[in-house]
């Protein structure tokens, strides 16, 4: 079996697992991961849902739907930005997971940046 990879919200009040490798890390610019993470980007990596065991409380992890279908999950007590889901995207089962999020050591060995074109105009760092 593969290691566990492990994370929680800045407070600790949520933590999760993963019992599978990571994949698919992206560097979101789209407007709307600006806004969530207060940063030129949000970066995720993907896993399916069966694979993610989440702890808290259920009045501490909440959810946002930000788009039609398209679902932000945050720590209500300290605002962390800990994972969203598209419900009508191309992979319904699986979920993305804030990478600034994990505790575990964590490499991404291909990484890929979307919606460049909404990259914030004060951003200077490469995105290729």
């Amino acid at each position: 079996m593969d290691a566990v990879t492990q994370g929680s919200c800045l407070c600790g009040a949520i933590s999760y697992q993963v019992s599978t490798p990571l994949k698919a890390v992206t560097h979101c610019h789209c407007k709307k991961c600006q806004k969530a993470h207060g940063a030129a980007f949000a970066t995720y990596a993907s896993a399916p849902r069966s694979a993610v065991s989440i702890n808290a409380a259920a009045d501490v992890l909440r959810r946002y739907e930000s788009s039609a279908g398209v679902t932000r999950q945050f720590c209500s007590r300290c605002g962390s930005s800990l994972f969203w889901s598209d419900a009508h995207g191309r992979f319904p089962e699986w979920i993305s997971i804030a990478v600034g999020t994990l505790d575990s050591p964590f490499t991404a060995h291909k990484q890929t940046h979307s919606c460049i074109e909404s990259r914030a105009a004060w951003f200077c760092g490469e995105t290729v």
